[in-house]
């Protein structure tokens, strides 16, 4: 009798163990479950669906036959960080309409005045990778790319190592959660904050400065442009 427990582990004199839920695995399930994801990116790695169509209908797939219930499916969503997401939307807008790409480029000009070529690259990457840590990886290789050919321009040499630049560092988005979807999505069922994300990050993304500047520059060299 549940009543009476806590009288008989005393009479005992043993220690309770704490209850603990055992994840029984429902083969049949389970086995509909990897089917069903399994078709959803084989539809979109083939070009028929987009992903995010296909996955929905794999959740709902989910929910109609049994698999999950729909409770279980709103619980576990992340709800902090769709209005993060949301939240964040509007910056990126602001920083494009407000001409702030052109002023970057003045100031990168500016400042790197009298510098050699593959310093100022440097300096590119480094930009472009702290725009990629607070915008998404397409928005911020649509506002960094005019930037790189203004400045490419600006010193005399072909844009395409400064392109290159770019297009590697928008994908490094390593300090911030909000950088990449993929960062945000780990940080409520982690238990991130903030500020664990530099710790690995920042390493990170010197490593990537260290070894993309030197081969951006051995397989698409710096060219003077004649004319």
């Amino acid at each position: 009798r549940p009543d009476r427990l806590d009288e008989v582990i005393n009479w005992l004199g043993v220690l309770p163990l704490e209850n603990r839920k055992h994840a029984v695995i429902q083969r049949k399930k389970a086995t509909l479950a990897i089917g069903l994801f399994f078709g959803a990116i084989a539809l979109s790695a083939s070009g028929l669906l987009y992903l995010p169509i296909t996955l929905a209908a794999c959740v709902i797939a989910f929910v109609t036959m049994g698999i999950v219930s729909g409770r279980e499916v709103y619980e576990s969503v992340e709800w902090k960080v769709i209005v993060l997401l949301a939240s964040l939307i509007p910056l990126g807008i602001a920083l494009e309409n407000s001409g702030g790409t052109q002023l970057i480029a003045q100031l990168i000009v500016s400042q790197t005045e009298g510098w050699p070529h593959w310093a100022i690259l440097t300096v590119l990457v480094m930009v472009t990778m702290t725009l990629s840590d607070f915008l998404n990886n397409v928005a911020t290789a649509l506002i960094a790319a005019p930037i790189g050919v203004d400045v490419a321009n600006a010193i005399g040499v072909a844009p395409d190592p400064f392109l290159m630049g770019v297009a590697v560092a928008a994908s490094c988005a390593f300090l911030t959660p909000i950088g990449h979807k993929n960062n945000t999505i780990i940080m409520g069922p982690g238990g991130y904050r903030f500020g664990d994300y530099w710790r690995m990050g920042l390493p990170l993304e010197m490593l990537v400065v260290a070894v993309s500047v030197p081969a951006i520059l051995y397989f698409w060299p710096l060219q003077a442009i004649v004319g």
